[in-house]
């Protein structure tokens, strides 16, 4: 099994924590490779890492068997985007706050070295979606955790239409709309109202943002099933935003297609931990 590793260099002390995982994973005779992001902790580190593989992201989940990604749930998603044609397992290592995507805690690293020897990886596939623009000519959508259409700089509400499965559902103003795979069921959907959904659950939800409605509540629909969305705003654009990090405008009337992805997140399950533990602890579900 060869490991490839990606940290995020823009965490604090993560160097040292890269460093003693390194040696550890030679120790334990295991095979790896680097991203070469690395390259920019170099000086704040005193490791030549000539002595290293490395590649670009894109090319790292090429070259190995699994990822770690050492961060939190946005360095996953980073990780993942760029990774997911390959179909690489992740892994998630928290180097961050909440954490409902990096399974691993720094302190427990043995215990996932220990897992990677077996080499006998439990995967978990959770759906993504993918979108296109039907208004005009854009490059394609890519979400593992959500695609929300915005009002950006607007400064008031705009209007949204939902479509499923060609069928008409409703037209409202709000500040905009999240639409959400199970994963992301607790990031910007659950802020917003939405429900939380088990990450096994072959479902899409679509969430309001601040509706001008007490009636447009959130929706659940079939992960198989076609949402389109018209967004239209007096502004000069609508706001396309794809797992929080990647950013389009689009000129309104924007009409969105968003379908399931053909390219599914491979997450390595850890089995220490279940995922009504994570959200008691995460988000103190109940008591």
């Amino acid at each position: 099994m060869i490991v490839g590793i990606t940290p995020n260099y823009q965490k604090k002390e993560i160097f040292p924590f890269l460093k003693n995982l390194l040696t550890k994973l030679q120790k334990a005779g295991i095979s790896f490779v680097l991203s070469n992001s690395v390259l920019k902790l170099e000086k704040k580190s005193k490791l030549d890492w000539n002595n290293f593989k490395l590649f670009s992201e894109e090319e790292l989940a090429k070259n190995c068997d699994v990822i770690i990604s050492i961060g939190g749930d946005g360095t996953l998603l980073h990780t993942a985007y760029h990774s997911r044609k390959s179909g690489t397992p992740l892994i998630g290592v928290n180097f961050g706050k909440l954490g409902f995507l990096t399974e691993y805690d720094t302190e427990k690293i043995d215990d996932l070295i220990s897992y990677l020897q077996k080499d006998n990886l439990i995967i978990e596939k959770r759906n993504t979606l993918q979108g296109k623009c039907l208004s005009e000519k854009a490059e394609s959508l890519y979400a593992i955790n959500d695609i929300v259409v915005d009002r950006g700089k607007y400064p008031k509400m705009i209007e949204i239409t939902i479509e499923i499965d060609n069928e008409y559902v409703s037209t409202f103003s709000a500040d905009g709309i999240i639409i959400a795979t199970p994963t992301g069921s607790t990031g910007y959907s659950l802020s917003t109202g939405g429900p939380i959904v088990n990450p096994q659950t072959k479902s899409i939800t679509l969430s309001p943002i601040s509706p001008h409605t007490l009636t447009m509540r959130p929706l659940v629909v079939s992960s198989d099933q076609k949402v389109v969305i018209k967004a239209f705003s007096p502004h000069e654009d609508v706001e396309i935003i794809c797992d929080g990090e990647r950013v389009s405008y689009l000129k309104p009337t924007a009409i969105i297609e968003i379908t399931k992805s053909k390219y599914d997140l491979n997450l390595v399950h850890n089995t220490q931990t279940h995922y009504f533990e994570i959200l008691r602890k995460k988000i103190i579900l109940g008591n």
